[in-house]
C-alpha cells in the first residue's frame, strides 16, 4: 500500500485552489473545473467540489474539519508567514518554536482547515 493523497472537499474549488497556489507558490493542475491538484516531493493535495462526492450522501461535508492539519515543511516559517500575510482571524498560531523544536505557524484556509507551515530544528 502506498499513501497517495489528501483530498479536501469544498463548495468553492476556485477559492481554495487560489489559496493553496499562494501557499505553495505553484499553480494547481486543473483537469476539470470541479477538481484541482498540487503535487510535490511528498504527497498530493487534491481539492474537489462537493459535486464529486454527491453519491456519498452526508458522509463527506465541506467546511467541517476539526481534526486534521495540512502540513507544509518550509525553510523559513517566519518568512512564509509574512509572505502570506494572513488575516488576523485566520491565524491559529503565529510563528512559534514548539517544545519539540519545530518552528510552526498555523493558519486557516478559506474553508477553515488548519494549515501548518513548519520547519524542523537544525541538526
Amino acid at each position: 500500500m502506498s499513501f497517495t493523497s489528501i483530498r479536501i472537499v469544498t463548495e468553492d474549488v476556485d477559492r481554495l485552489a487560489a489559496f493553496y497556489e499562494r501557499v505553495t507558490g505553484r499553480p494547481a493542475k486543473r483537469p476539470t473545473p470541479v477538481f484541482a491538484q498540487f503535487s510535490g516531493s511528498g504527497a498530493v493535495l487534491a481539492i474537489a467540489s462537493t459535486a464529486t462526492v454527491a453519491m456519498l450522501g452526508d458522509a463527506v461535508s465541506a467546511q467541517t474539519n476539526r481534526s486534521v492539519f495540512i502540513e507544509f515543511e518550509v525553510a523559513d516559517v517566519d518568512g512564509e508567514f509574512e509572505r502570506l500575510q494572513p488575516e488576523p482571524d485566520d491565524v491559529v498560531l503565529a510563528p512559534t518554536t514548539m517544545p519539540w523544536g519545530n518552528r510552526s505557524a498555523l493558519v486557516r484556509d478559506p474553508d477553515g482547515n488548519v494549515v501548518n507551515l513548519f520547519s524542523r530544528p537544525a541538526s
